[in-house]
């Protein structure tokens, strides 16, 4: 899949049972699965590229979907983010495979933006 700068490449939901959630996905849907450790499992053939996060520091709240932008450049955005009026909710951090941080729209959203790792 190709990286759209600042468009919507990556869909996240809160992972409370990994094997249960799994099941139920690969069932109705299809969908095919790779364990990124014991508490995120990232999934593919959904459409968008996607995963379920169990890791700490993400519960499940209502809506429970974290919609994941993907842009070059993570400190400018994070700069525009504050610019328009967002809230940053976690600064910059690395995860396997690039860097990311999450913030609050207006109307108190949650969403993240990200980076590939830089070498």
């Amino acid at each position: 899949m190709a990286n759209v700068d600042k468009s919507i490449n990556y869909i996240e939901f809160p992972l409370v049972d990994a094997e249960a959630t799994k099941r139920f996905y690969e069932v109705l849907f299809g969908w095919q699965f790779q364990d990124w450790g014991p508490n995120y499992v990232s999934f593919t053939g959904a459409g968008v590229e996607g995963g379920f996060n169990g890791e700490a520091g993400a519960p499940v709240n209502a809506p429970g979907v974290l919609v994941v932008l993907y842009a070059r450049d993570l400190p400018a955005m994070v700069e525009a983010v504050r610019q328009a009026g967002g809230k940053i909710l976690r600064e910059i951090y690395p995860f396997p495979g690039g860097r990311r941080f999450h913030f609050a729209d207006p109307n108190g959203n949650e969403l993240a933006i990200w980076t590939e790792a830089q070498e």
